[in-house]
């Protein structure tokens, strides 16, 4: 099932049709029950009309996985080399423990349609599309949504001390446009996909799947919750398969759309 926050409240959506839940966006999503009270929540006399859809985030706070793709590992081996990076990030994409790292305060989340940016202070920039978990505070995986880590990579790869700098700033993160309420895990056939359109002409596509994602979503929530307490739930992305060439920055007014199967699109645009 499909969990909505729109400007109408949380709203389900089942068979196309939409079902308010009068319930707060945070206490909801960390309801033990979830799947359970959303299809309790089919009635005619709920269905409404949907608002206009915002990201599908409360105060939780959003993390993030790195390195957990070959692509990846290999693009963070390339930026950072002259910079002494490449042997570490090839060390932690075959480590047990994972990279983990703050990526973004709700406040700093973008929603479907809304303007993501690229910083003033960086000449090379791309999105990262990612299946992003949607964990409550008992660290169980409730549900997925789509996840853009915006990402200066020059700055990255000029020292890779310089991870926060080039991960999180205003609008760098974008989640939606729902989350897909499962208690089933995804099938590792599941694609991702990534359209970059610049004046309408499509300038970059790619593809991955999650069976290309090394380690299982399971596992990086379980090493996220270590020692770690979410109170009101947070979400995790899952790190990127799909890199855009190096001669590729992103630029004002570029589209991006983000489509996982199952989930639907995230799109937005760069300010």
């Amino acid at each position: 099932m499909k969990l909505y926050r729109t400007t109408n409240g949380p709203m389900v959506e089942h068979n196309a049709r939409y079902y308010s839940l009068g319930s707060e966006w945070d206490a909801l999503i960390n309801r033990s029950d979830l799947l359970g009270y959303l299809k309790a929540q089919i009635k005619p006399e709920l269905e409404t009309q949907p608002g206009d859809v915002l990201a599908p985030i409360g105060s939780q706070e959003v993390w993030a996985a790195g390195v957990t793709y070959y692509r990846s590992r290999t693009a963070r081996m390339e930026e950072s080399q002259q910079a002494g990076g490449g042997n570490f990030y090839d060390r932690v994409y075959n480590a047990e423990r994972p990279e983990l790292f703050f990526k973004s305060s709700a406040h700093r989340v973008a929603g479907p349609g809304d303007i993501v940016r690229i910083r003033k202070d960086s000449k090379w920039n791309v999105p990262e599309p990612e299946l992003t978990l949607a964990i409550n505070n008992k660290a169980e995986i409730i549900g997925y949504t789509i996840g853009n880590d915006m990402s200066s990579r020059d700055i990255e790869g000029e020292n890779p001390l310089y991870l926060p700098q080039a991960k999180v700033y205003d609008r760098s993160c974008a989640l939606g446009p729902c989350i897909l309420v499962s208690q089933e895990p995804l099938a590792n056939s599941t694609e991702i996909r990534l359209s970059l359109k610049r004046k309408d002409a499509e300038v970059f596509q790619g593809s991955t799947s999650l069976s290309q994602l090394k380690r299982s979503p399971q596992e990086l929530a379980e090493f996220l919750f270590r020692d770690n307490s979410f109170p009101s739930g947070c979400f995790l992305l899952t790190g990127t398969g799909i890199v855009p060439p190096d001669d590729f920055t992103l630029q004002s007014g570029d589209r991006i759309e983000i489509s996982i199967d199952g989930i639907g699109t995230l799109t937005n645009v760069v300010g």
